[in-house]
């Protein structure tokens, strides 16, 4: 899985139409920890205007959100689930984002690729973005 080619994704053009159709994103896998690239990424979707919603197995409060256990757990609409989570567990959150039918969108972060995913979250309907960082595509394009 590691250094998979995506062979499904969206081109810069999509990628600006997904950022504004997007309100709300789920980060999976977003850490406590400031340090972690998840929290550097969801504090500039936080001041860029997007509402996040930190999935994270343990916690009650990340950057000042309620803490989910799992996309299942969330009880509003999600636009986007930002992926920060291992190219094994990427399949998982996929089948989560289908079995909620709301979910316009799956982005998985640089150097996470899971094709098979990927492909599966197009058929369900979703936009999808692999390999590239929500903070670097919306600062490049607005």
């Amino acid at each position: 899985m590691e250094c998979e080619f995506p062979t499904v994704n969206s081109n810069n053009e999509e990628i600006i139409e997904i950022f504004k159709q997007t309100k709300t994103i789920a980060i999976a896998g977003l850490s406590p920890d400031p340090e972690k690239a998840s929290n550097r990424v969801a504090v500039y979707l936080q001041n860029a205007g997007f509402k996040i919603v930190p999935i994270y197995p343990k916690g009650d409060e990340i950057l000042g959100e309620k803490v989910y256990k799992s996309l299942a757990e969330i009880p509003f609409k999600i636009d986007m689930v930002d992926i920060f989570r291992k190219p094994d567990a990427i399949a998982t959150v996929v089948d989560e984002a289908i079995a909620r039918g709301d979910v316009d969108i799956v982005w998985t972060q640089l150097g996470l690729v899971n094709n098979e995913a990927a492909a599966k979250a197009k058929e369900a309907g979703m936009k999808v973005v692999q390999n590239k960082c929500t903070k670097i595509e919306h600062a490049a394009n607005f």
